[in-house]
Order: C-alpha cells, then structure tokens, then sequence
C-alpha cells in the first residue's frame, strides 16, 4: 500500500495519519511480546489495532477508486438535434431545444456553444451539433437522447390548427480514453470556407473540416474554430464519439430485450411530449408530466433530468414510447 499517495489526498490524508499512527502503536506492541507478562495483553491489543488498520486501508482504497472513476466521468458532451416529422415546424422545434439545453448549461455554469449548424427557410434548425462542458453534464443530459415530440398551434397557422412534429437528440460523451481506433484510410476530409461572422480569415480560409468515415458513412462538419487544425481536431474527436455510439449500440443488440432509443424520427418511437395547448411535458419512459411549458423552454429542466438520472439509477427507467414491449 502507497500510503503516502493516500496522505497527498485531502479526502483520505486524515485516515493516513490514523493508520500511521496505528503501525507505530502495533510496532512498539511487538517489542512487549517479549515480555512474559505482557505478551498475551500485546497480541490481544495488535489483533484490535490488525482490525482497525484493515477497515481504514478498505475506506481509504474505496475513496480512492470513487475519485479516479469520477475523474474518468466525460466533461465534454456533443449535443445534436435533428428536425424529425413537420416541416419548417419541426426544425422551428429543433431549435427550441437547442435553446432550452443552451440555457440551462448556462444557469448550470457549463459551456455551451456550436459545431455546426444548418438552418432552415424559416430560420429553425434542420440540424445543429454543440460542445457541452461542465461536470456532472453527462450524468444529467444523457438520457435526453431519443425523439421528442411537440404538439402546439404554430405561429404562422392562421386556422388556429394544432400541429405535431418531431426533432431528435443525441448527447455523446466525448471520453477522456478512446475505446476505438481509427484507421486513416478510412477517413475522407474536405476543407471548406467557414460561413459567418469571424472576419476575413473565417471567409478566405478555407477552415472548415469534413469528415466521411468511409466503413460506418458517419458525416462530421466542423466550422466553429479559426483554424483548419483545431477544426480537425474537434471533428476527429466527434466521430470517435460518434463510433464509440455505434459500437456500444451494437453491443447491446446482442441482447435480444434492447431497445433502441433513437428511431426514424417517427412521431410514434418518442421519449416525451411538450404539449403547449395543456401547458404540460410529458416523459413516457416513466409516466411522469411537468407543467410551465414556458419555463421548461427557458432551461428550467433540472427537475425533469434529475428525475430521469434517479430513475435510471434505480432501474425503473422504461422504453421510448411506440415501441415494442
């Protein structure tokens, strides 16, 4: 046992100390097993301190493994949204989301910014890609993958008719360990100018990275940095992610009860359901609703992540709503 390794740190330095004084005891306890007299009493007193010794070296080594495996937790996260079903109201609603989690990254003290984005006519989102930063973000917003669904009286509907349409989230840890390996021959880049606001290097320069990852036909833009190598770096970074996805879903197909949370972006496969007529968001996966729809868009969700995150935790998480049982 390293036990100076478990001194240098604040949670366990106190244990340490208690154990070292404890090995000190036990060794002056040793010198008295000479004594006649006093041999049945130090073997007595080195069994008590034997034990008390054993019980700090397993607190000290449980601490220890809990503050590497929180260390190992993903700080960064890719959020994508997609527009499903409805049109320009499905990418109006695609944005809408992306908004509701810039928000409340925001009021969680996280980072928050696009990768890429491609809007629609009407100035929604066909689909946009963001960084997440912030600890404890991918505990919390993992189980937003999966098809949302709104219904809700669009703006421009004069009728007053209610529409129902669907955009996607995915949210992807990018992690620390890469658990799987890219070939280069695999991979096709393209380098295109940036769009946007960022000056004449962002228009002249061509700094915008595309990726093909030719054996899964995964896609990766990335146009948010100033330099060609930073946007390659980022880009390369996502598609690991995003083979890291698909490797862990082909995994869990091998067991025939899986299910998939993401599915054609049908309105029938979804995870949950803003109804703005009822005021009320619904999650199917657990039968739950929240109202102040109002608030929910403004990133006011910690209630409902939490939920879910505890849900998750203690195994009553249920299917996306449509499929099969």
């Amino acid at each position: 046992m390293d036990l100076e390794l478990y001194k240098k740190n604040y949670k366990t330095k106190y244990l340490a100390e208690e154990y070292e004084r404890l090995s000190a005891q036990a060794e002056e306890l040793k010198k008295m097993g000479g004594d006649p007299d006093m041999a049945e009493l130090a073997r007595e007193e080195l069994g008590s301190i034997e034990g008390a010794r054993k019980e700090l070296e397993e607190k000290m080594d449980a601490i220890f493994r809990e503050d590497k495996a929180e260390e190992e937790k993903p700080r960064d996260l890719v959020l994508e949204v997609r527009a499903g079903v409805g049109g320009e109201e499905a990418a109006i609603f695609a944005q809408d989301l992306a908004l509701m989690y810039g928000r409340f990254a925001t009021k969680s003290g996280w980072s928050f910014r696009p990768i890429d984005e491609s809007q629609s006519e009407l100035g929604g989102y066909k689909e946009a890609t963001f960084e997440l930063t912030g600890d404890g973000a991918y505990d919390l917003l993992r189980f937003e993958t999966g098809v949302h669904r709104i219904q809700r009286v669009p703006a421009t509907e004069k009728s007053g008719r209610i529409h129902t349409s669907t955009a996607s989230v995915i949210v992807l840890p990018i992690r620390k360990k890469a658990t799987v390996t890219i070939s280069p021959a695999d991979i096709e880049m393209s380098f295109t100018r940036s769009g946007g606001a960022g000056g004449q290097n962002v228009n002249k320069v061509e700094t915008a990275v595309h990726l093909v990852h030719k054996p899964s036909g995964i896609h990766v833009h990335c146009s948010v940095e100033r330099s060609q190598l930073k946007n390659r770096e980022k880009a390369m970074s996502i598609l690991v992610a995003k083979l890291e996805q698909l490797k862990d879903e082909e995994e869990l197909k091998k067991n025939a009860d899986a299910r998939s949370q993401i599915g054609t972006g049908d309105r029938s496969e979804k995870i949950r359901t803003y109804n703005t007529l009822q005021d009320r968001v619904t999650d199917h996966r657990i039968k739950e609703s929240w109202h102040n729809i109002e608030g929910i868009f403004q990133g006011d969700i910690g209630d409902i992540v939490e939920t879910l995150a505890e849900r998750a935790k203690a195994g009553t998480l249920g299917p996306a709503e449509g499929e099969e049982e």
